[in-house]
């Protein structure tokens, strides 16, 4: 089964928070092949507190790096060395649909050499797209797609968060991706929030598999 490869437009737009609702939306599996900065816990823990399936497997990271920085920076920090040859060979063997959580956004190098615009390609994975509705989210969204639709990219499509201002479909006209959902500010994010935002999603997701 082709896994859904989550990137954003930059770091912090909501990554996590979307793989979460994808993931239980879909009863999926769960992998960040590359953790970088964990002083707040890994992404792969705070899926696991927020799912409430029992279908979805949350597989280990491959590189866990304690830096947050971009992952060329930290991972020869700790005598390491990111290789997207080593994460295809580590992709975890599972039939159930595979959600992997990019590190930032497409052109954040894992090394001196590849970027995760290349782990994306290697992978043939499709592709959400996660924008955060702030000031400087259309420059930076519309330069996103730019780049995956040059690179003949599967994209499924945009899911927004936040609600600075109402881009979304602006951003799906202008890019040529549809929209696929927005997630406005939820006041506590929990396992019953999750789910309920996973239940209003599944049906639009379901639209663009």
């Amino acid at each position: 089964m082709t896994p859904i490869f989550i990137t954003g437009t930059g770091t912090d737009v909501g990554k996590t928070f979307i793989a979460s609702i994808v993931t239980e939306a879909l009863q999926a599996d769960y992998w960040k092949p590359v953790q970088a900065g964990f002083a707040d816990g890994t992404d792969s823990l705070r899926i696991r507190d927020l799912i409430s399936n029992n279908k979805t497997a949350i597989h280990p990271e491959l590189y866990v790096l304690q830096m947050p920085a971009s992952p060329h920076l930290s991972a020869p920090a700790e005598g390491k060395e990111i290789e997207i040859k080593e994460i295809i060979h580590h992709l975890p063997k599972t039939k159930n649909q595979l959600i992997i959580e990019g590190a930032g956004g497409l052109m954040v190098p894992l090394n001196q050499k590849e970027l995760i615009l290349n782990l994306i390609k290697e992978l043939n994975a499709k592709v959400i797209i996660v924008s955060r509705n702030e000031l400087g989210s259309i420059n930076h969204s519309l330069l996103t797609a730019a780049v995956l639709k040059k690179e003949k990219v599967h994209v499924l499509g945009w899911i927004f968060t936040e609600e600075y201002k109402n881009y979304e479909e602006e951003i799906g006209e202008w890019s040529g991706y549809p929209v696929i959902a927005s997630v406005k500010h939820l006041p506590v994010i929990s396992k019953e929030t999750i789910k309920a935002e996973a239940n209003k999603m599944l049906p639009k997701l379901k639209l663009f598999l």
